[in-house]
Formats: structure tokens, sequence, C-alpha cells
């Protein structure tokens, strides 16, 4: 099976990899990557997810001192929730790209080609706001974060490498943990749609991209990547290869509202 099945009834720390694991709610999911230097954070939920990481750490057998850093792949609300809380507490570094850098400083949205309305016609768009309002509903900004760019290999646990995937956001990003077998993807595509419930590799809806056609064309940078498995913001993980997503992906092609 290409998608692992999901078991998940609320915040935990699932092994997915050798030293990374899967965090989060069945709706928003972020990552620890568990190294001998250190953890790095993988993207930081919403802001209320804030007591899920010393939680999750105490189940891997880290705890809050081994946090060397918090990587974003891109900086919406639902993926920088708790970084500054985090940093401000721990005295840590926030990475993310350089084009995400305002937003992630100052909380302001990148417009999205399409308003949120027509998804309305699906009951999942009313779960997923509903779930915002309740964990966070806006975005926290990052007093200060450093920034990366593409084909960086970040000095953090386990030494990502960086690549560019502009679409979702102008700054999204991939982080490739070679020494770990994992790709994190965070929105470049989904397994599962928070809108409209749909399964499988699959763009998000337009209304959270910049740029669906952009989004679409980056994930050619990831296809010939040898990760065992892709991990994503919304859905489960993904067991076969990357290049396996990537076209699961174009054979459904960009999304729209009537569609999915």
């Amino acid at each position: 099976m290409a998608l692992r099945p999901e078991k998940r009834s609320g915040p935990g720390a699932t092994a997915v990899a050798p030293g990374v694991y899967r965090c989060g709610t069945p709706l928003v999911n972020w990552y620890l990557v568990s190294a001998d230097d250190g953890v790095t954070v993988v993207d930081a939920g919403l802001p209320k997810y804030r007591a899920q990481l010393p939680a999750a750490l105490q189940l891997i057998g880290r705890s809050l001192r081994d946090v060397r850093a918090i990587v974003l792949t891109h900086a919406h609300a639902d993926h920088m929730g708790f970084a500054e809380w985090w940093r401000r507490q721990l005295g840590i570094p926030v990475y993310v790209h350089a084009a995400d850098d305002a937003m992630a400083r100052t909380g302001v949205r990148q417009r999205p080609e399409q308003a949120i309305w027509p998804y309305l016609r699906y009951r999942g768009t009313y779960r997923l706001l509903a779930h915002f309002v309740r964990y966070g509903p806006t975005a926290v900004p990052v007093a200060e974060v450093r920034t990366y760019a593409d084909r960086d290999a970040l000095d953090v646990p386990g030494r990502p490498q960086v690549i560019h995937t502009p679409g979702h956001t102008r700054g999204h990003c991939a982080l490739f943990f070679a020494g770990h077998g994992g790709l994190m993807v965070g929105d470049a595509l989904c397994t599962w749609n928070p809108l409209t419930g749909a399964h499988g590799p699959q763009l998000l809806p337009r209304a959270f991209n910049v740029s669906t056609a952009q989004a679409l064309a980056s994930l050619e940078r990831l296809r010939g990547l040898g990760a065992s498995v892709v991990l994503c913001g919304h859905g489960a993980p993904w067991t076969a290869t990357v290049g396996a997503a990537v076209t699961e992906v174009h054979r459904r092609g960009t999304p729209s509202p009537a569609r999915g």
C-alpha cells in the first residue's frame, strides 16, 4: 500500500521513518526528526498545538532540551502555529525560505488565487474551519527568522536539503532528510484534501494556493528523489516512490471546486 492507514484519534508521535515522527491531529500534521545531535521540528501546526511538543518529545524519549531548531516548509498559519512560542521559550532558531520571510514575520497571508466560498458545499470545509477556530484562527508572527534558499543543506539535526517548490506559497519548500529517508513536502501536495475529503496524492485546493499551475510544475523537482516515505501537512504518509506520487497528482490534474 502506498498510503499508511489512518489510526490517529488525537495528538501523538508515530514513527514513519527511522528517527522521523508524525505528530499533530487527524487534520494537520507536523513532524519531529531525531538525530544524534538533537531534534529538529518540521512545521508547527496551529498555535494551540504548542502543548503537543513536550508530550511528543517524551513519547520518543527526548526532551525540550534536545530541540535545536524549527524549520518551516512555508509560513501559513497551520504550519507556523507554535513556532514563535517555542522560539522564545527555548531560544532556538526558526527557519523559512526568504520568499516567505515577510509572511512569517507579519502573519499577512499571500493572496490565494481563489476565494474559499466555492468550497462551502463540502462538509469538510466546516470541519476544518471549526478546527482552526478551536486551535488558533490566526497566524502568530515569528519575531525573528533565519532564511534559507533553494538547495541549501541546513545545519540542523538531520541535515535536510532544501528544494524550492513555489506555488502553494511563493517560498514553499520541500525538505529531504536523505539520511532518514524522509521527504517533507509540506503542502506541495497532500494525501487527504482537508476541504473535500478526497484521498490520494493531489494538490491543495486553489483557495490555498498563490498559483496552482506553478505548484503542479514544482512537483517535477521532487520526482527523482530517493525517499522511502513522503510526508505532507495533510493526510497519511505515502510509501510508494516520490515519482508515483507526482504522477498521481498529474493524473488528477489541477483542482477545482467542482472536482475537489
